[in-house]
């Protein structure tokens, strides 16, 4: 399990920016934060290490008693979401509950980020929407089997249907996660960064931002300039392209 610190936050839209260079970036709105440590967990206590974090303060008439002491005895306000952030021991140990966790105590302009959030849901869709697949010919002598899936097994061998076999059925409505996306900019007096990209999650949906599991420094794509200038002359590129250079 990938052990990154991370903050908890809400998606507020999408905009764009402008970098020094002149470039126009897409980026993604993220609220995060006020968030408050409620909470440790320590492998002598709990038997692994790991940091509870809350995120927007909750109604005391919404909160019942078990959640209202537990809150109580953090020292915090009511949280509407809480959520557990495995950790290193060390890691763990550099906050205290209660403390207030900024944009810039967590996160450094530049470095890229995970992103976790539950998608869209789109109802219940057909296999063309859902998976993508090519639909019958309207041609002549087919009916009423445009967007069908076709068969999906056979009588006798196998006699049954083969477990994850693509079928119509509910789509979106999950957990998804986009890693190593640029965290452009943090804007620490309004609790807000600024994510190059989209992130799951329709407007106003909580998602989760952690340091990138599997990267430690942001690698660009490519930059617009360079692909214009490589395309000025196509018979030139496809000529290079040709020969292996």
């Amino acid at each position: 399990m990938a052990e990154q610190i991370g903050l908890l936050g809400r998606k507020l839209g999408m905009t764009q920016v402008f970098a020094p260079d002149g470039e126009r970036i897409p980026v993604t709105v993220i609220k995060t934060g006020p968030c408050v440590v409620v909470g440790k967990r320590t492998p002598d206590r709990n038997g692994y290490s790991a940091l509870q974090l809350g995120f927007e303060e909750r109604p005391v008439r919404l909160v019942n008693r078990p959640e209202n002491g537990f809150f109580k005895k953090a020292g915090v306000k009511p949280q509407k979401f809480v959520r557990e952030l495995r950790l290193p021991e060390t890691e763990v140990g550099r906050f205290e509950v209660g403390q207030e966790l900024k944009p810039s105590s967590v996160f450094a302009p530049g470095i890229p980020v995970d992103v976790s959030g539950t998608s869209k849901g789109k109802g219940f869709q057909g296999v063309i929407k859902r998976h993508h697949m090519a639909g019958t010919k309207n041609s002549h002598g087919v009916h009423e089997f445009f967007r069908h899936g076709g068969s999906i097994g056979c009588r006798l061998t196998p006699g049954r249907v083969h477990k994850g076999k693509r079928m119509a059925g509910q789509m979106g409505s999950e957990q998804v996660t986009v890693q190593n996306l640029e965290l452009f900019q943090i804007l620490d007096d309004d609790f807000c960064i600024l994510v190059r990209g989209a992130v799951p999650g329709p407007t106003g949906g909580l998602v989760t931002v952690k340091k990138a599991a599997t990267r430690a420094v942001y690698k660009a794509v490519g930059k617009v300039g360079e692909q214009e200038q490589r395309s000025k002359n196509p018979l030139k590129a496809s000529k290079k392209a040709a020969a292996g250079r």
